[in-house]
């Protein structure tokens, strides 16, 4: 089974995001920040990272530059979440590790085909 850790601080979207993936039959990890974050990505391996990129202790990007930087998950794919995202992000989500990103509006369908076989090599929903 695949294992996924979301990064979230919001409840109400860390659940949702949870009830969606283990539905499609993942393992799901969960941190609220980037400290549980950290520790679960040392103690387990992990076949996706879905960051929030607007936690309230990291500048944008920050957490994914961090994340990408451990020796456990610099081949890990990550796909960010953002609530925040504009035309012409796309090329700056890439440049940091990326492998793509979900807007806060999430789409089930495309939710499902980018934790899936795409796994790795996704791009924006």
């Amino acid at each position: 089974m695949k294992s996924i850790l979301i990064v979230e601080d919001s409840t109400a979207i860390m659940e949702l995001i949870r009830f969606l993936l283990t539905t499609f039959g993942y393992y799901i990890k969960k941190a609220r920040d980037r400290f549980e974050a950290f520790e679960i990505t040392k103690e387990n391996r992990l076949d996706l990272i879905l960051p929030d990129l607007l936690l309230p202790e990291c500048k944008r990007l920050q957490i994914l530059k961090e994340i990408k930087n451990l020796p456990e998950t610099d081949r890990t794919p990550a796909i960010v979440l953002t609530a925040n995202s504009m035309q012409g992000e796309k090329g700056r989500f890439l440049k940091s590790g990326c492998s793509g990103y979900i807007s806060k509006l999430i789409n089930t369908d495309r939710i499902k085909t980018m934790s899936g076989s795409r796994m790795g090599r996704c791009q924006a929903i």
